[in-house]
């Protein structure tokens, strides 16, 4: 398995490979530790126990050669040490060497003697040249020493203990890093492998490729992030076929205009247009760059919704005035469609809202009303409701589609295409309304019947006064 110097794989790895190999030595050493003092207790009780048990045998007055000859077979049967002496400065007869009573057995170890207790020693002894562990029995007789038992092991047979423990450690321990590193790498490959997927699979989406997923059904964080990575996908795709289709619907509609003013504009220009008809192209040509003038300011206002850089300037509204204001610049246009127009509002209803921007929706419902309403009946009424207040608006006109129903509110979507560029609209008003209307804590509905008209129903909160 190859890693990267820079990668999460390697520092996965690395850490767990020092977190095993910290481990196996902080439990060599304290098993170490536990072991040689376990080991070094029991020998001590040991030789404590040996040394009582032989102390058993004697039953007082002067030490008989009886008495010394069973401790010496004793000994000869025994790993451990033993001597017995009348007085303890005869010890160094027993030893195959001279040494000093007085460094063998201090003055204060020989009180000690006199009341009965044992003597226990660990450590270099000068006088044997080696460490030893040894055990000094005291045998009274009325308070009198009549002589010791000396019993003592040399440590170097408790090292060769120490050392194969740790050679059997050592084995087990290389083993055991080796289990753990074996394991610890296929975990690290296992944890780290979604993680690489997610970076091939960003590469490919940085690169306009939105198709590739994340298969990972993993309920961890990793298989969370997997999901949020396939959903984030799934959202960049979405928004970048809606930017696409917004340009392609941007061009288009720009396309139309544009072409009529330049082709209207060269035919002025090259003076093939005769002088009587020179009005009704100037004409023409103020329509398309009016159209074009509506299309920006539509786009405008919805680049800043987007951003949510738009801001709404709220105050207590007095909602039935607004209507009237409204609808009264939208009479005549219906007198001249003979649409037959009625409106029933509450005065006492007061919204927390934007004057200009309530007024903006109404004419963009009121537009669409009108262009697809002939010789038919408009209706807008204003009512409470349970929640806050309802604005309904009416319609006889052509209606809807059912299949057009979802896609009424999208943008540059239009029912009657031919129909509204001749009217003049830009397809962005109802996006505009839904978003403005929104702002506002409200709802957009809409509800149509193919050939029987269209109802708009607007849901805005109201100032409880």
């Amino acid at each position: 398995m190859t890693f990267n110097m820079d990668s999460i794989a390697k520092k996965l790895w690395l850490t767990i490979t020092a977190a095993i190999v910290v481990t196996i030595i902080y439990s060599y050493f304290l098993s170490y530790l536990f072991y040689e003092k376990l080991y070094v207790e029991n020998v001590e009780e040991n030789l404590l126990e040996e040394g009582h048990r032989l102390a058993a045998e004697y039953e007082g007055g002067p030490l008989t050669d009886e008495l010394k000859d069973r401790i010496d077979w004793y000994s000869s049967k025994s790993e451990t040490e033993i001597f017995i002496v009348s007085n303890p400065r005869e010890l160094s007869a027993c030893l195959p060497f001279d040494i000093d009573y007085e460094t063998l057995i201090s003055g204060t170890e020989r009180e000690k003697l006199l009341k009965g207790k044992p003597v226990q020693k660990i450590g270099y002894e000068e006088r044997f040249d080696r460490k030893i562990m040894a055990v000094v029995i005291p045998l009274l007789d009325e308070n009198r020493l009549e002589g010791i038992i000396y019993l003592y092991i040399p440590l170097a047979k408790i090292s060769e203990v120490m050392t194969d423990f740790a050679y059997l450690w050592m084995i087990a321990g290389i083993l055991f890093l080796v289990i753990a590193i074996f394991t610890g790498t296929m975990l690290v490959r296992k944890l780290t492998k979604p993680l690489i997927d997610m970076k091939d699979a960003a590469e490919k989406v940085s690169l306009g490729d939105y198709s590739v997923k994340i298969t990972n059904d993993s309920m961890d964080e990793i298989g969370q992030l997997a999901q949020a990575f396939n959903h984030m996908a799934s959202s960049i795709q979405k928004e970048d076929e809606r930017k696409k289709e917004f340009l392609a619907n941007v061009s288009h509609e720009l396309r139309t205009p544009i072409s009529y003013i330049k082709g209207y504009s060269d035919a002025l220009h090259t003076g093939i247009i005769k002088e009587e008809d020179q009005s009704k192209y100037l004409s023409l040509i103020h329509r398309e760059a009016g159209r074009m003038e509506r299309l920006v300011g539509d786009l405008l206002d919805l680049s800043k919704l987007d951003s949510n850089e738009f801001k709404i300037e709220k105050t207590p509204l007095p909602l039935g005035q607004l209507i009237e204001d409204s609808v009264q610049k939208y009479i005549l246009k219906m007198r001249e469609k003979e649409i037959e127009f009625n409106y029933e509002v509450d005065p006492d209803i007061i919204i927390n809202g934007d004057a200009g921007r309530i007024e903006q929706v109404l004419q963009n419902i009121l537009d669409n009303s009108i262009r697809y309403t002939d010789k038919g009946r408009i209706t807008l009424k204003m009512f409470k409701t349970y929640s806050g207040c309802s604005i309904e608006i009416t319609d006889t006109g052509v209606g809807i589609p059912a299949e057009d129903m979802d896609k009424i509110k999208q943008r540059f979507f239009r029912v009657n295409r031919a129909r509204t560029r001749k009217d003049g609209g830009t397809g962005l008003g109802l996006a505009i309304a839904e978003k403005l209307i929104s702002l506002h804590g409200g709802t957009l509905n809409i509800d149509s019947q193919l050939g029987k008209g269209t109802m708009v129903q607007i849901n805005l909160p109201v100032l409880d006064i």
